[in-house]
């Protein structure tokens, strides 16, 4: 009663039913912290950017099959990231990616594989735009 709503899945899985993925402009948000999975997702209902969210490489491959715009990628979250740049690679998706500057050196093998890296705090700043405008050089 007034607490948040509870997924059968994990809170990272699945769509608000007006979030549904499949349209040209969805994103796939591929990320375990849920301060930023909260922050993403208001971020995206305000700009009016579809968003779907995965954390195992199961979600991501099936996200992947709807054709997201591209993959938002939490490059601090632990996650199987070879399995999901493979994915991400194979669906021709491109990945916008995050870190920090404390780990931008333990991340950066992952580096090449995105189209672009922004840090926490660049990610947090221009979220609206990333999410409208997607990966831009």
């Amino acid at each position: 009663m007034g607490g948040p709503e509870m997924a059968p899945q994990s809170p990272h899985a699945g769509t608000s039913p007006a979030r549904r993925p499949g349209g040209a402009g969805h994103v796939l948000a591929v990320v375990k912290d849920l301060f930023f999975v909260a922050r993403i997702r208001e971020t995206g209902r305000l700009a009016g950017v579809p968003l779907t969210f995965a954390v195992v490489p199961e979600e991501v491959e099936a996200a992947l099959a709807a054709s997201p715009r591209f993959v938002l990628l939490d490059l601090t979250g632990a996650l199987d990231y070879d399995r999901i740049f493979r994915a991400a690679e194979a669906a021709r998706v491109p990945v916008l990616a995050f870190t920090t500057h404390a780990l931008a050196q333990q991340t950066r093998p992952w580096h090449a594989r995105c189209a672009r890296v922004v840090t926490k705090e660049t990610l947090t700043a221009e979220l609206p735009s990333l999410l409208r405008d997607g990966v831009t050089a």
